[in-house]
């Protein structure tokens, strides 16, 4: 039995390696780039102590710090880290759900969204809340932000689907599931920021809802960016605006003939991180 149990264990590993090898290789170009720039930003934060520059300080979400000459830092703090374990823990999170995201509606929409409102909306949502309401200073970094919209969105989907999971003999509602991980993630680890997640969460729900897909690039602008700069052919990993696998943002994946229809989709070293 036991020389039959090595050689089954062996291949399961086998096989495991090659399908996480074979997910790796085709994960689409903006996902790729997003977490080569979390592992860049990481090593810089190290060589960075060599340079007297501290990155982390320098790009992190600081409320007080905010202002017309610092707005980078809305787009900055997803891609620093407090330490190697949080980047990595961030990287596993959200590399599966942004590749799924490109690939249903397509690489530019991707990047404009994830440089663009998916970024700018929450961050300025916590730093108002932190200045304005909780007159608070508290820094926030990490992509755990971007996790918790895109679960939302994906609740949101989920909900238009199988509205309840039942737990004993209560029905809960499945958009309520990212909520709860944010209230847990916030119970285990203390560090993490629980308005970073929750402000994530809410713009999330906005877009599952439909309430803020009008900041998504039109598609025609997309087709002729696309057009004019042969991104299809010059770029590998590219996916356009006419390969995305569900349709236009907002719209939902179910049978063929109902996509085709397209029925909406409705629906700073010392400070907090942003995720586990």
């Amino acid at each position: 039995m036991a020389a039959q149990t090595l050689p089954a264990s062996g291949a399961a590993v086998t096989f495991n390696t090659q399908r996480t090898r074979a997910y790796l290789l085709k994960l689409p170009l903006f996902t790729r780039a997003t977490v080569l720039i979390i592992v860049l930003t990481w090593v810089l934060t190290l060589v960075g102590k060599s340079w007297d520059w501290d990155v982390k300080t320098w790009g992190a979400l600081i409320p007080d710090e905010i202002g017309i000459a610092t707005l980078y830092r809305i787009n900055t703090f997803p891609f620093i880290h407090l330490n190697i374990f949080h980047a990595v823990l961030n990287i596993i999170a959200f590399t599966p759900l942004l590749e799924r995201f490109e690939q249903e509606h397509g690489t530019l929409t991707a990047v404009a969204l994830f440089f663009g409102p998916f970024a700018t909306i929450p961050g300025l949502i916590y730093v108002f809340i932190e200045r304005f309401i909780l007159h608070a200073n508290t820094p926030v970094m990490g992509a755990s932000m971007w996790v918790f919209l895109l679960l939302g969105m994906e609740a949101i989907r989920t909900y238009k689907t199988n509205p309840y999971f039942t737990i004993s003999t209560y029905n809960i509602p499945t958009w309520i599931t990212p909520l709860l991980l944010v209230v847990v993630t916030a119970a285990l680890l203390p560090s993490s920021s629980f308005l970073g997640h929750l402000a994530g969460l809410l713009v999330g729900y906005g877009f599952g809802l439909g309430y803020l897909k009008f900041l998504a690039p039109p598609e025609w602008a997309l087709r002729f960016i696309e057009g004019k700069l042969n991104l299809l052919g010059r770029l590998p990993h590219y996916v356009s605006v006419d390969q995305k696998t569900f349709g236009r943002f907002g719209v939902l994946p179910q049978s063929a003939s109902s996509a085709e229809a397209g029925i909406p989709f409705a629906g700073v070293s010392g400070g907090q991180r942003l995720g586990p």
